[in-house]
């Protein structure tokens, strides 16, 4: 068979990109019986909620149908359960089961560690202006739900596909956002999480369904059979559902997965609505422990961490908003490699967008832009355990210059504008300060903005649960059921041992010295130089951060800083970078990588040539190792089957961008909980993929 020619693939792409491009609902509006706005999807012809009540209707059907009062004040200390919703829509049942949850736990003192997981799809989302419109009305009309929508409008994701974690980690609250068909989502749900068939891990399982996509006879795909024989993989015996719908389609459909059906009265004006239930262990292909509380949780009370950079940082983060205790260790102090630069750039490298919702570095840019903005969020509230931390993110937005990128003005395009666009000459002009610099071809990356590692290791290490201490590794020992991390602290001599259930080693090139089975990745040394520029330099330098061959960006110094890097707080400083020296390990500063960085930046914007001296002799830098694998992506995951060690590592240069959502990866991993991305990227990120098991040359 031939090949397909340029254009042949040209035309491949532009029907992915139909695919895989998100369109948004397009919104008409109706009234209801009490006079109420209510909106409606002009493409399906069908309201997003009763005519009757919207809110009233979620508690009957969905909440009341699947059981949930009395099935979530059961659950036990650490529990998840997850909730899977068909047809995200205005996000009112969410709302509605969020608010429930907090009414339980403020009753329930055991509910203090368990955990609510919501996962929903969503094929056209209402767009962010219309969804404010919509639940302003509600915020007005169940003043209950205002605290929550502003929380949900604040968090709400980018319109592109894949999947969309957001944390409400105050109450225990996650929700996964999959844009996309329906089918093709729950496809990519991992009930084997660990990724390699562990015995002591059980299966993923969703606990409750709810059915709320538009009638089946306005939208037949979201009862498709393709959709009940997901219901049935990712069901285990107990498994529940209900939806307002009593036709035909939807009876043979649940029943075929394996649910005995049971119609009881409907809502508002239905006659009836339908509930289910798992009862025959025998109807279903994934058949999770029969114990609800996996083996996985009740194992799990205490973890080690090793390493404190951004990867353990995060790793403990994630673990411990879990209810897990995790110890922290470093052989020096916490950001004392390769993360603890004085700014880390924030900006994410794009991908056509046929390939964004297997696009890790784009998925993991978005959540690390919401988690950073909930952090910054919470230093805003009067609370002691926060003083005194500057700002996590500052957004600047961010101007790639195309000279170094995936994908053209073309391609551009197609994204949201809220992710990517491309700016006028003009714009350009004014955003960055450039007048004499080509600026046509352009990225505009208005999330974009500069994340201060100083003040994230602050917020992370005053979490109650996690505990720094200072530890050389110098073995791990391991049985079925617990490890033990051996080690001689700073101006000790005598070798301590810290006992955990498991242990995590994010040392990026030195987590194949703690352990020879996790690969010995490839070193690269980078270095970071800045300095702080005179007034007259600072009024001719480019005014927010800029992508090329390498970056820049203009910062000012925050009280801190100066504790990890010799910076000078309250001045404003430049940062150029950064150096890539392949197999160097060493750390010293070297003056001709200064040069490196400046001549980097004059390639790519000659008119600095004049603003910027070539005298850097009094210049800064801080010098650190980036680990890369074959395949660029990181690794996490248990180190061997069964094994109680486990791995993040080789982060390579995106680490603020990578690890916030690889750390919650791997913690669901250990928890037996369902991750935010599909089965084939967790394929492609386990210590046991087929590119890792080649030795590098």
């Amino acid at each position: 068979m031939s090949k397909p020619n340029r254009r042949e693939r040209q035309d491949q792409n532009n029907i992915a990109d139909d695919h895989k491009r998100i369109m948004p609902a397009i919104i008409d509006w109706q009234i209801d019986d009490s006079g109420n706005s209510v909106p409606v999807s002009r493409e399906f012809g069908d309201v997003y909620f009763s005519h009757a009540d919207g809110l009233a209707e979620s508690r009957y059907v969905f909440i009341d149908g699947n059981n949930l009062p009395e099935r979530l004040a059961q659950l036990k200390a650490q529990q998840s359960f997850t909730i899977s919703e068909l047809g995200f829509g205005t996000g009112l049942n969410l709302l509605a089961v969020w608010q429930l949850w907090r009414q339980l736990r403020n009753t329930n003192p055991h509910l203090a560690t368990a955990r609510l997981h919501f996962i929903t799809t969503e094929m056209h989302p209402i767009a962010l202006t219309d969804l404010t419109q919509i639940l302003g009305l509600w915020a007005t009309r169940a003043p209950e739900l205002r605290d929550l929508i502003e929380q949900l409008l604040a968090n709400y994701p980018t319109l592109i596909a894949g999947a969309h974690r957001i944390n409400f980690i105050t109450d225990n609250v996650t929700v996964d956002i999959w844009l996309g068909d329906a089918s093709e989502s729950l496809a990519k749900l991992a009930t084997d999480i660990a990724g390699q068939n562990s015995t002591n891990q059980s299966s993923a399982k969703i606990d409750a369904w709810v059915l709320d996509g538009f009638a089946p006879s306005c939208n037949e795909s979201l009862w498709a059979q393709s959709i009940f024989a997901q219901m049935q993989r990712l069901s285990g015996l107990g498994s529940s559902a209900a939806t307002y719908s009593c036709a035909g389609v939807v009876k043979r459909g649940l029943q075929s997965a394996g649910f005995t059906i049971k119609k009881i009265k409907g809502f508002g004006r239905k006659n009836e609505m339908l509930t289910a239930v798992v009862q025959d262990a025998m109807l279903i292909e994934n058949l999770p422990l029969s114990n609800p509380l996996s083996a996985a949780i009740k194992n799990l009370e205490h973890s080690i961490v090793i390493g404190a950079g951004v990867s353990g940082l995060m790793t403990a983060w994630s673990l411990a908003n879990r209810g897990i205790k995790v110890t922290l260790l470093d052989k020096t102090a916490p950001l004392a490699g390769a993360s603890g630069n004085p700014r880390a750039l924030l900006a994410p490298k794009m991908t056509p967008i046929h390939h964004v919702d297997e696009h890790l570095h784009t998925i993991g840019y978005l959540y690390s832009c919401r988690l950073y903005r909930q952090f910054n969020d919470c230093l805003l509230k009067d609370d002691a355990a926060y003083a005194n931390i500057a700002p996590i993110l500052k957004p600047t937005g961010a101007l790639d210059l195309l000279i170094k990128a995936n994908v053209n003005v073309e391609q551009i395009a197609d994204y949201p504008d809220d992710l990517a666009t491309t700016l006028s000459i003009a714009q350009a002009q004014d955003a960055t300060n450039l007048t004499e610099q080509d600026l046509a071809d352009n990225l505009y990356l208005p999330q974009s903005g500069l994340v201060n590692p100083q003040a994230l290791k602050e917020i992370v290490l005053r979490h109650p649960l996690i505990n720094f201490q200072q530890l050389a590794v110098s073995a791990i020992r391991e049985t079925a059921s617990k490890v033990w991390v051996e080690g001689l602290s700073n101006g000790n001599e005598q070798s301590i041992t810290i006992e955990a259930d498991n242990v995590v080693i994010c040392a990026a090139f030195e987590s194949h010295y703690i352990d020879e089975r996790i690969f010995d990745c490839r070193k690269i040394r980078g270095q970071l130089s800045w300095f702080t520029p005179t007034v007259a330099q600072w009024q001719k330098l480019p005014k927010l951060p800029l992508k090329y061959s390498g970056y820049c960006a203009p910062f000012t110094a925050q009280a801190g800083d100066a504790q990890l890097n010799n910076v000078n707080e309250g001045q404003p400083q430049l940062l150029l970078g950064a150096s890539f020296v392949r197999n160097d390990i060493s750390t010293a500063i070297k003056d001709n990588e200064h040069q490196v960085s400046r001549n980097k930046l004059i390639a790519a914007i000659p008119e600095l040539a004049a603003v910027i001296s070539e005298d850097t002799s009094g210049w800064q830098a801080r010098a650190g190792v980036r680990t890369q694998t074959p395949d660029y992506h990181p690794i996490l995951g248990q180190v061997a089957t069964n094994s109680r060690v486990w791995t993040l590592t080789a982060m390579g240069a995106k680490g603020y961008a990578y690890a916030p959502i690889c750390a919650e990866v791997l913690t669901d991993m250990m928890l037996g909980n369902f991750a935010p991305i599909s089965t084939a990227m967790l394929a492609r990120l386990l210590p046991q993929r087929t590119r890792l098991q080649t030795p590098l040359a």
